[in-house]
């Protein structure tokens, strides 16, 4: 189980990369805006700009999903098993969650 230090850390980290990913994910909706065919671009840019709107996507989906680990690790956070892997029920180490804090699982139980 966590010490209240230790969870004080990970609410705090938590919250930093919320706010990070939230920036972020502003940005990439920016970037997905779709062009509209008005604008007056050449054909070569305007398929780079697709390809960058693609990757932009993907950006996004990756951003929104981790964010929506973010929000579920919050409302676990105060739960008696939060760090407790829920495969095999052991300890996982401060450092991975301050890392990942909406990891559910420890190193070896993640791989």
């Amino acid at each position: 189980m966590l010490s209240i230090d230790e969870l004080d850390k990970v609410r705090s980290a938590m919250l930093a990369k919320m706010q990070k990913l939230d920036g972020r994910i502003v940005e990439y909706r920016e970037l997905t805006k779709p062009i509209p065919p008005s604008d007056a671009i050449g054909r070569v840019s305007r398929m780079d700009a697709i390809n960058n709107k693609s990757v932009n996507e993907a950006a996004l989906r990756q951003a929104e999903k981790l964010r929506a680990g973010l929000d579920r690790a919050m409302t676990r956070l105060d739960e008696k098993h939060f760090g407790l892997c829920t495969r095999c029920g052991q300890q996982i180490p401060i450092g991975r969650i301050l890392l990942m804090p909406g990891a559910m699982r420890c190193v070896r139980c993640a791989g």
